[in-house]
């Protein structure tokens, strides 16, 4: 099956992109460039696709970005909340209709290309807060990518029941490249040999740091702030 992957050189992403191709799929990887503040993950993006060669399309909507505003990724007079996600911190990070976007787009090139599948890395920790990472998204807007094409497209959301911890020991058995990934939304630069790093702070760093914690992984992220996710409270569920 021919499965066009939205990928964002993630961690959630990455793992999706290996767990495709050791099901069989043949994978081309669909980029966006929307203007984000952490650009550096298209970076990772092209470099692991490359490394794979796996078919890969950056497409730039840089453009759109006026468009995006009150978001902290797309609006640079929003902060981006450090700490672990909380329902107001992390509604900051919210980009309005990313997802719906996406898709859209990977819909279009699977159309155009005849590929029986789309496929997202939403998970379940990303279901409280992110609207177009919930169940009821995802079969909606499979039903109207089906009624507003004659190819059919699946949709593919295989990660929605499982946690972040549980995406970061399946990538561990097949192989993930962990280190090679781009998850921070405040990417720092080290003055002392001008490498980009991830903050640490975020709470996407945070988030990581605590799930490789959690499946008792190794985390061979570098950050700036190692301890940072450590020293703050989780917040009250």
């Amino acid at each position: 099956m021919q499965t066009i992957l939205i990928y964002s050189g993630g961690l959630d992403s990455t793992t999706l992109l290996y767990h495709l191709r050791a099901e069989g799929q043949t994978v081309a990887a669909l980029s966006v460039d929307y203007g984000q503040r952490h650009r550096q993950e298209v970076v990772a993006a092209q470099a692991l696709c490359a490394a794979l060669g796996v078919e890969h399309q950056v497409v730039d909507l840089r453009a759109v970005r006026p468009l995006l505003a009150g978001s902290s990724q797309t609006d640079p007079t929003v902060a981006v909340p450090q700490g672990h996600y909380a329902d107001l911190t992390m509604k900051q990070t919210v980009v309005p209709n990313r997802n719906m976007l996406l898709l859209a787009l990977a819909g279009a090139w699977a159309v155009s290309r005849q590929a029986e599948a789309i496929a997202y890395a939403a998970h379940g920790g990303d279901h409280a807060i992110y609207p177009d990472c919930r169940p009821a998204f995802v079969a909606a807007f499979a039903q109207t990518l089906a009624l507003a094409n004659w190819h059919p497209v699946t949709v593919l959301a295989p990660f929605l029941a499982l946690d972040k911890a549980a995406i970061v020991r399946l990538g561990a058995s097949l192989g993930v490249p962990f280190g090679q990934t781009w998850s921070c939304y405040d990417p720092q630069t080290d003055l002392s040999t001008g490498r980009t790093l991830h903050c640490g702070r975020c709470g996407t760093c945070c988030e990581r740091a605590l799930s490789f914690d959690e499946a008792g992984i190794e985390d061979p992220t570098i950050y700036m702030d190692t301890t940072y996710w450590k020293r703050v409270s989780l917040p009250k569920t």
